[in-house]
């Protein structure tokens, strides 16, 4: 071999070696869900910029809570940035509006939304698809036990009328039914609405003894606001996608006494010592904090971190197949994802199959209550 055939060799294998993994992410850090967005991009920039020896790179975007904005952030970091991986994006609709941009590409997602739908039912356009949000059928039976346990027995639903509202009242209304719980009013609302006293009023006139906001977000503090407002004394339920500050700020006196079930990273500090999850919880929230200032973390952040984990997991493996930048290691990057077994996170263990792309059980959830403008774990 001559000494020019070797160096161009040389160089290109140290190339290869040191080629960079990019990582494209699509938050909704403005518009009705940037309560959600921002933690998340403010997460991304704690993540590890060296990943099995490899430099990783983040590419972030703001997709201002809008679908159409999603879908052109995924094409554009597929196809400009030649990223190797994406995650996002905030909501249930816009993740469901990249998907078919993600399989078409062949390139994994990881969504941070909290519907079930983004991955299941299990089909050719999830394979490719993985969530670090607890499903919603998930989060919703440990809202009915609760229920159950405090006897009520009719129940009024009032959720966005989007993807994420519908999801919920469908997995919600097949654990009610099952636990014999009547649902005895069902309402819908913008994320963007300023009023929603004409749902309400409906609400109220059925007698519901409890009521479950379906929504994420601070817009999901309105419904409860107005009950409140209209006089409403049953109670209240929320689902996981309130559980931040900006929620509470908002809420105010008014979401004071409403449940809802968190990822356990929401109340870390109050789990027992031999919770499993206990400790990586603290972890991120030590970091983001730290970061960010104290009393500052949230689920949604919880939810990116993840993400990072599941990540920090799965590259190394799929180097051990392929090189970043290839379509070879964007399907070793899939197939270990896939694979990813007993990996402790900020919210739960993951235990992924090809058939469950979020992979936690019950020690994902538990449920507190809003006491004194803060979360208090329900033991």
């Amino acid at each position: 071999m001559s000494k020019k055939l070797a160096l161009a060799v040389l160089t290109a294998l140290s190339a290869a070696a040191f080629a960079d993994v990019n990582v494209g992410v699509s938050v909704s850090a403005t518009g009705p869900a940037a309560s959600l967005g921002i933690p998340e991009k403010n997460t991304i920039a704690l993540l590890p910029t060296s990943i099995g020896g490899q430099k990783v790179n983040y590419i972030v975007l703001d997709d201002a809570t809008d679908p159409t904005a999603a879908a052109k952030n995924i094409k554009k970091l597929i196809t400009e940035n030649k990223v190797d991986v994406v995650i996002g994006s905030s909501t249930t609709p816009n993740s469901l509006a990249m998907m078919d941009v993600a399989v078409d590409n062949e390139t994994p997602m990881i969504s941070m939304a909290g519907s079930a739908i983004v991955v299941e039912p299990m089909d050719a356009k999830r394979q490719w698809v993985f969530k670090t949000a607890q499903n919603d059928a998930h989060m919703a039976t440990a809202i009915v036990q609760h229920m159950t346990d405090k006897n009520v027995q009719t129940v009024a639903f009032v959720g966005f009328a989007d993807a994420y509202g519908e999801g919920w009242y469908k997995e919600f209304a097949k654990i009610a039914e099952a636990r014999k719980l009547k649902i005895v009013a069902s309402e819908r609302f913008q994320r963007n609405d300023t009023s929603v006293t004409g749902q309400i009023l409906k609400i109220m006139a059925a007698k519901p003894d409890a009521v479950l906001v379906g929504g994420a977000g601070t817009p999901a503090a309105l419904p409860q606001k107005t009950l409140k407002e209209k006089g409403y004394k049953g109670l209240i339920y929320q689902t996981h996608g309130v559980a931040n500050n900006d929620f509470l700020r908002v809420g105010g006196k008014d979401v004071e006494g409403a449940f809802l079930p968190v990822g356990p990273m929401v109340v870390a500090a109050q789990l027992a010592n031999d919770n499993p999850v206990k400790k990586s919880a603290l972890e991120y929230v030590n970091k983001y904090e730290a970061a960010y200032g104290k009393g500052s973390v949230s689920s949604f952040g919880g939810h990116a971190w993840d993400a990072g984990v599941l990540l920090q997991n799965a590259i190394p493996q799929a180097l051990k197949k392929a090189q970043p930048g290839s379509k070879e290691f964007r399907k070793a990057l899939r197939d270990a994802l896939e694979t990813t077994k007993n990996l402790p996170a900020a919210h739960g263990i993951f235990n992924l199959t090809p058939n469950d792309h979020q992979g936690y059980d019950q020690r994902a959830r538990v449920m507190v209550s809003i006491e004194n403008n803060t979360w208090k774990l329900i033991k």
